[in-house]
Parts: structure tokens; sequence; C-alpha cells
């Protein structure tokens, strides 16, 4: 699921370093977890790999709507369940594998009504579940201080004490109700960008819809229900589009495989625990100039895959995954 950075340049969806992923793991057998759905690209790619059965997991109404229209080629090779990725292990337990491909998906990005794309103007929803609160309630309700937290913790916008500033006076004219309308107003906020550089309002956008899908918190929480979900000798394998999820998915990868290291060279040392995966990719695994031609949205996707050990699931903390924490006054 490519970010909104990503989007909108006229290619259709397909999932993204599906290859490599495919050749890491094989042969593919068993039965996996698709833990972001979408448009259900990795579920038919497992299938028609090997795989005896695929439950696909996705929080959004829309992609179980649209697989209506298909998954019955499939018969009861495929299962689909209403939820978040966080809450797979309730699902099942004891799979062969689990893919997570992280941000936004194109079908949600390509609908103006949905509110993600700041390029085609419609409500300013970004809401996953379709319930809830929406970006237009955030960029409401959030006094200045915070709007201003969201937008750097979430989406690294150098500028927003800025934009912040700007949009809490817009919305004291008139309230801030669709995408075309918070765009234009963080746009202001900016200089125009040179050829090649993504939109102006890219990371606002980011951030707000991370913030309006509690996305870190997910990822975390979804990344301990994988352990937990995952048998013996199971594949953990993320598709992620920006850095901060990268990091997390790799520091999570390197504390659960005892690599992470100390945070301090003269902190005592930790009681080790035995590793629950084993590195499968020591570094990210980017698309290949095969797939950046024919799948320009794949260019800043990263995949990194972890082998489940027979030792117990476990817990850990979200600071362990440096997870972006929002905090008062910066």
């Amino acid at each position: 699921m490519a970010p909104a950075a990503e989007q909108n340049d006229g290619a259709p969806h397909v999932p993204v370093l599906l290859r490599p992923l495919l050749e890491a793991v094989a042969p593919v057998h068993g039965t996996w977890i698709d833990g972001t759905f979408g448009a259900g690209g990795y579920a038919r790619g497992l299938l028609e790999a090997g795989a005896d059965k695929v439950i696909g997991i996705d929080r959004d109404p829309l992609a179980h709507q649209m697989a209506a229209e298909w998954i019955g080629e499939y018969g009861d090779r495929l299962e689909l369940v209403e939820d978040n990725f966080a809450n797979m292990d309730r699902h099942a337990t004891g799979v062969e594998g689990v893919v997570l491909d992280l941000g936004v998906s194109s079908m949600q990005l390509d609908r103006a009504e949905r509110g993600f794309s700041f390029q085609k103007d419609g409500p300013l929803d970004m809401r996953m579940e379709q319930a809830g609160e929406s970006a237009a309630d955030l960029v409401k309700r959030l006094d200045e201080t915070t709007l201003a937290n969201v937008l750097y913790t979430y989406g690294e916008e150098r500028a927003s004490r800025r934009i912040a500033r700007a949009i809490v006076k817009a919305r004291s004219e008139e309230p801030i109700e669709t995408t075309a309308r918070l765009s234009s107003i963080v746009e202001a906020c900016l200089p125009r960008p040179k050829p090649g550089q993504s939109h102006p309002a890219t990371r606002s956008f980011q951030a707000l819809r991370i913030a309006v899908n509690d996305e870190y918190g997910a990822l975390w929480r979804g990344l301990m229900a994988a352990e937990r979900a995952l048998k013996p000798g199971g594949w953990l394998c993320v598709v992620t589009f920006h850095s901060v999820e990268d990091r997390m998915v790799k520091r999570f990868l390197q504390a659960r495989s005892g690599r992470l290291g100390s945070v301090s060279r003269y902190a005592p040392e930790a009681e080790t625990e035995a590793p629950r995966f084993v590195l499968v990719t020591r570094k990210a695994v980017g698309p290949d100039e095969e797939e950046l031609s024919a799948n320009p949205r794949s260019r800043s996707a990263r995949l990194r895959i972890g082998k489940r050990t027979e030792a117990a699931p476990g817990d850990i903390g979200a600071e362990t995954l440096n997870m972006p924490q929002l905090k008062g006054k910066r």
C-alpha cells in the first residue's frame, strides 16, 4: 500500500516486491495471513504460488465489498475478516506466514470521497474503517501546539508550526472540510517544489492519516500479534513505504532476534532472552530496475523478512521500536 506521495500516477494497483517475497519464502505452502488485504494482490500471489489457504484481514469495508466480485474463484482457500491486523492472532494461530503491506492503498487514494489524497478534492475524511473521528474533526478540534506536534511527529514536517498556525487562522474564518482547502493552506506555507520533489502537502496529509488511524500503534500491536500467530519456522514479511515504519520493523526484528544491542555501553548487561525470530533479510530489500519500470509506485518500498523460532512469544514495549510519540511543546 503506497503512501499518498506515491500515488495518482496513473499506474494500476500492483502488489510491490511480491516477486522477491515469494522467492524468499519458497516453496509457499500452508495457511498464510494477509493482514492488509486491500485489493487482494498479495493474497492472490500467495494462493497462486501454492498456499493452501490465505486469511485476508482488512479494516476497510470497501476492501471486502470489492473482493466479493472475485473471491469465489478460490473457494474456501480464501477467507476474509473485517478487522485491524493488530488483532490477527484472534483469528488464526500456527500459521505458515504473515504478510503486511503498510500505509494507504491505491483503492483508497483513488476515491476522492475517502479524503486521503491532496490531488483529488473531496471531504477531509481519511478513516480506513469509515468510523470514528475524521481528519476534518482533528483539524477542527486540536489546538495549535498539538496540531503542530502531529504534523512534526507523524509527518516529519519541519514547517509544522507555521502550517499549524495557518490552519488555526483559516479555520477561524471557515471550517476546513475538504482536501483541496487543506492542501491549499499547506501549499501557501511552503516554497514551490522543485522538479522531482513531492507535493508540499504530502507530509501533512500523511501525518493526519497516521493520527486518524493510529497506524504506528497498530503496527506495534500487529508485529506482536504476528509473533503470536506464527508457527515455528513461519515467515513474517513486511513491506513499508516510509522511513519511520521501516525503522520500527527493523528494530522489532533486531530486538526479537537478539541483535538490537545495548542502548548504552555503560548500562548493565540485560538478561538475554531466547530469540523469537531469525533475520532473513539483514538489509531491507528494495525494487529492482524491472519492478521500477513496470510499477513506478514501488520506488520507496522496502521489504523485511524474519523467520519464527521455537521460542514462546513474549512482549516488547513500544519504546523499543522508537515508535514516534506525541509530546508537549517543542
